[in-house]
C-alpha cells in the first residue's frame, strides 16, 4: 500500500488484501513489522473505490464462470454469473464491471460489458491498454459534429489581422513517419542596431499551428482536448488529441497550402543570445515538407543528389545551420544538462508483430529543430512572465534532499573524483557527465545522474528547468498534440489583444490528477519548511490554473504508461518466439531482488532474478547501486557485460526472466580466483588454491614474528577450518 504521507509503502498480508481491490483508497494501521522489516498494516475502513473497469481473460472452470484480471495488482479472479457473460466465450479478452465489491470470505462479482476479442488479435494491446489506464479514445458526439462543421481550408476571413508570411520560404522538417506537422522554420542573417552598436546575428521564424483560432474555449472540441490533454502514441497506431480533421487537416502545415499560425520572430547574436524576440498571427504557405534524414544529407554535402533536389532551399538550411551552432554553443556555456541516451523504436508487420526493435538515430537535423524549439519556448516563457499573466510553465526541479545526498554518495563510492554541492547546478551534472563519459562505468555513471532529478510538471509557478538551464520555460511548439500548448497560444494571444484570458470552469480531477497532486503538495510543505517560508494564500485563479497544471501533468504520465504497457506486451510476445536462446546484455539496473539486463542485439529488458545469480548471499550496496556477493566478491552494477537465457516470458505480467550462463560462471571463477579461491563449477563453496595457502602460511609466519597473540589464533583457526572442508570434500567425493 502507497502511503500519500511519501513514508515507506505499507505490507498487507494475504488475508488483509481479500477484500481490497487494487486502486482502492484505504486507512489502514500499521501493527507490526514482517520476517522482511517492512511494515505491516491493517485495513481499518475503504475510502475510496474508483469504478475503473477491469481487463481480462473470461474461463470456465468446473461450470464456474470468472475473469482472470490481466493485471495481476488486482490479486484474485472475478465471478461472473450465468446470465452476465453476454456474447463472450472462453478464453476471449473482455471488460467486467463490478456489480459486487470483494469481501473477506466471498470473491468480488461482476458482468461482461464489452468483449475486445481474442488476445492475439492485431492491435489488442492497444485496445487493453487505453481501457487499462482509462485513456480517453472516442470523441464525443458534439464534438465529431462540430468538426465536421469545420471549414476544409483557410478562408478569406481567417486571414484579417494577420501578418502575410506566405512569400517566406518557411518549412517543415519531421520523421519520414510523420502525419501532422505543426512546426515550421526560417532563418536569415541580420542586424540589430547600426554603427558601431550593431550586433550581428540571424532573424529566426518559429511558426506554429494556431490551433486556438479554430477551437474556443469551452467548446465540444476543447472539452475533449482539456480531458486527454496529449495524444498518446502507440506502435503503429496514434490516439490524437485533436480531430484528425484538425491534427491531419486545418492545422497541419501542409506543404503548398495556406495555413494559420503564430509566430515567435526572433533576433539571436552570434553568440546564441536571444536579444529580441515578437509574436504575432500569421498566415504562411509551407515551401516544403521536409524530412530530418533528408535535411542531415544536405547538411553534410551541399552538392550531393539531396541537396541537387532541394537547390532553393539549401541556402536557408545552412542558415539555419549556422543559428544552431550559435544556439548549441550557448546550451554548453549556461551549462545544460545533456545526456545521450538511447531510444528505441518498434517495427511491427501489417498483422502487428514486431519485425525488429532497433535504435532511434538522433543527427543534427533532429538537434537543429530541437534548438529552434526551445528558443521559441523560452521567449514564450519570458513574454508570459514579463506581462504578469497567469499561465503553465514547464518546471523541472532539481534533484531532492534524498536524491541529492544519494548521488553524492553514489560519486564517492565509484572514486568519480568529482561531486555536486548541497545545491547543485546543471553545469555541476554536466561537468560530471563530461568528465566521465571515456570511463568503462560511463554508462552506469550517467544514469545515476539521470535517476536523481525529478520529473518536469506543468504548473503556474515559474522556477525554472534544471535539465535545460533555463530560469523560464514553457510548452509553445506543440497545440496539436498537447494541450499545454493549447493554452500557451491563447494567454499569448490574450497578451496581444491586451485582454486577459480565463479558464474555464474544468472538470472533476481524476485519481491521477489526486496522486500527483499530493506528491507535489508533499514537495512543496518540504522546500516551506527548509526556506522558512509561510504558505501564501492562492487567488482563485492561480488555483484554477494550479489545477489544469496538475491535469495535464498527470494524463502526461498517464500517457506515458501507456505506451509502456504496450511496448512491454508487443517485446513479450516477441521475446517468446526466442524461449531458450542466449543473448549477450548489459547490466541497466541492479536492484535488492536481482539485475535488469538489456540485450544488445534486441534493446528488450530483463530480469535475472537473485537467486539465479549463484549459490551464494548477494548484498545490495546502494550507495554503489550494485549487488555483492559476500563470498566471492563478484558484483553486478550498471554497465557490467553479462550473458542471458531466455528462461521465462509472462505475457499478463508484461515479464521477461534470463538466467546467467556460462559465462557468467566464469565471471565469477575469476572473482573468486582474485579473492585467492577455487570455484567448483557448481556455484558451491570455493576451496584454496595453492596459491593462497602459501600466502595465507606467509601471513601466519608474519604474525607470529611479531609476537601478536590474537592475529596468530584468528589466522590458525581460518587455516584449519578452510583444511577441514576441504578434507570434507574429498571424502564425499570419494
Amino acid at each position: 500500500m502507497v502511503r500519500d504521507d511519501g513514508e515507506p509503502d505499507i505490507y498487507l498480508p494475504p488475508n488483509e488484501m481479500r477484500a481490497v481491490l487494487h486502486k482502492d483508497r484505504v486507512k489502514a494501521r500499521i501493527v507490526r513489522s514482517d520476517r522482511k522489516g517492512r511494515p505491516e498494516g491493517r485495513v481499518l475502513e475503504i475510502i475510496e473505490r474508483p469504478a475503473h473497469p477491469i481487463i481480462g481473460r473470461l474461463l470456465q472452470e468446473s461450470g464456474v464462470w470468472l475473469v482472470a484480471p490481466e493485471d495481476k495488482r488486482y490479486g484474485q479472479d472475478i465471478l461472473i454469473p450465468k446470465g452476465a457473460t453476454g456474447q463472450a466465450k472462453p478464453g476471449q479478452v473482455v471488460v467486467v464491471e463490478l456489480v459486487e465489491p470483494p469481501a473477506l470470505f466471498g470473491q468480488p462479482v461482476g458482468r461482461i460489458k464489452e468483449v475486445l476479442g481474442e488476445v492475439d488479435d492485431p492491435g489488442m494491446e492497444i485496445e487493453i491498454a487505453v481501457r487499462k489506464y482509462s485513456v480517453p479514445h472516442e470523441f464525443t458526439e458534439a464534438c465529431i459534429a462540430q468538426a465536421r462543421g469545420l471549414p476544409d481550408k483557410v478562408r478569406p476571413q481567417d486571414k484579417r489581422h494577420r501578418v502575410d508570411l506566405t512569400d517566406v520560404p518557411l518549412v517543415t522538417i519531421d520523421g519520414e513517419d510523420a502525419r501532422d506537422f505543426d512546426d515550421a522554420v526560417y532563418c536569415e542573417p541580420a542586424t540589430q542596431g547600426r554603427g558601431k552598436n550593431a550586433v550581428r546575428g540571424w532573424r529566426l521564424l518559429v511558426a506554429i499551428a494556431d490551433v486556438s483560432h479554430y477551437v474556443e474555449t469551452g467548446s465540444p472540441i476543447d472539452v475533449d482536448a482539456y480531458e486527454r490533454a496529449t495524444s498518446v502514441y502507440f506502435p503503429r497506431r496514434v490516439i490524437p488529441m485533436l480531430p484528425e480533421k484538425l491534427s491531419n487537416g486545418l492545422c497541419s502545415l501542409n506543404p503548398e497550402v495556406e495555413r494559420l499560425c503564430m509566430v515567435c520572430d526572433m533576433f539571436i547574436s552570434n553568440e546564441g543570445e536571444i536579444t529580441a524576440y515578437q509574436f504575432y498571427p500569421a498566415v504562411m504557405w509551407s515551401h516544403a515538407r521536409l524530412t530530418y534524414t533528408e535535411v542531415a544529407a544536405i547538411l553534410s554535402n551541399t552538392h550531393g543528389p539531396e541537396a541537387q533536389r532541394r537547390k532553393a532551399l539549401v541556402g536557408d538550411l545552412l542558415n539555419l545551420d549556422d543559428v544552431y551552432r550559435a544556439l548549441l554553443a550557448a546550451r554548453a556555456k549556461r551549462g545544460a544538462v545533456d545526456f545521450e541516451t538511447t531510444e528505441t523504436q518498434i517495427v511491427c508487420d501489417e498483422s502487428g508483430r514486431i519485425e525488429k526493435i532497433v535504435p532511434r538515430v538522433r543527427n543534427e537535423a533532429h538537434r537543429l529543430i530541437e534548438e529552434a524549439m526551445l528558443a521559441a519556448n523560452v521567449c514564450s516563457a519570458d513574454f508570459i512572465g514579463q506581462s504578469k499573466h497567469a499561465g503553465l510553465f514547464r518546471v523541472h526541479e532539481g534533484p531532492t534532499p534524498e536524491k541529492n545526498e544519494l548521488l553524492r554518495n553514489y560519486l564517492k563510492a565509484t572514486g568519480v573524483g568529482m561531486t555536486i554541492s548541497e545545491n547543485p547546478s546543471p553545469a555541476e551534472f554536466q561537468a560530471i557527465a563530461v568528465a566521465t563519459k571515456e570511463r568503462p562505468d560511463a554508462q552506469q555513471i550517467h544514469t545515476m545522474l539521470l535517476r536523481s532529478m525529478q520529473q518536469a510538471i506543468y504548473t503556474p509557478h515559474n522556477s525554472g528547468h534544471f535539465g535545460l538551464a533555463f530560469e523560464s520555460y514553457t510548452h509553445f511548439t506543440s497545440p496539436i498534440r498537447r494541450y499545454p500548448d493549447l493554452l500557451v497560444h491563447r494567454v499569448i494571444k490574450a497578451i496581444l489583444g491586451k485582454t486577459r484570458y480565463h479558464l474555464p470552469a474544468l472538470p472533476t480531477p481524476g485519481e491521477a490528477h489526486a496522486k500527483l497532486s499530493r506528491r507535489i503538495e508533499k514537495s512543496e510543505a518540504a522546500k516551506q519548511k527548509l526556506s522558512g517560508e509561510k504558505p501564501k494564500k492562492v487567488s482563485a485563479e492561480l488555483m484554477a490554473w494550479q489545477a489544469a497544471g496538475l491535469h495535464c501533468s498527470a494524463n502526461e504520465r498517464r500517457a506515458d504508461e501507456a505506451s509502456r504497457d504496450v511496448e512491454a506486451w508487443l517485446k513479450c510476445k516477441y521475446m517468446r518466439e526466442h524461449l531458450g536462446e542466449e543473448f549477450s546484455g548489459v547490466v541497466t539496473a541492479a536492484t535488492s531482488f536481482g539485475i535488469f539486463v538489456t540485450l544488445d542485439a534486441m534493446y528488450v529488458e530483463g530480469l535475472v532474478h537473485i537467486t539465479e545469480l549463484g549459490g551464494e548471499y548477494f548484498r545490495f550496496d546502494e550507495a554503489r547501486q550494485e549487488l555483492r556477493g559476500e563470498r566471492t566478491g563478484i558484483r553486478y552494477a550498471i554497465g557490467t557485460r553479462v550473458r542471458v537465457q531466455v528462461s521465462r516470458v509472462d505475457l499478463d505480467g508484461r515479464r521477461i526472466d534470463f538466467r546467467l550462463v556460462r559465462e557468467g560462471e566464469e565471471f565469477m571463477a575469476r572473482a573468486m580466483k582474485d579473492k585467492g579461491l577455487a570455484h567448483d563449477g557448481r556455484g558451491g563453496e570455493g576451496m584454496p588454491t595453492k596459491t593462497s595457502a602459501k600466502r595465507a602460511a606467509k601471513k601466519v609466519s608474519a604474525a607470529q614474528s611479531r609476537a601478536l597473540p590474537s592475529p596468530i589464533q584468528a589466522l590458525k583457526a581460518a587455516v584449519k577450518k578452510v583444511a577441514a572442508k576441504s578434507k570434507g570434500r574429498k571424502s564425499r567425493r570419494k
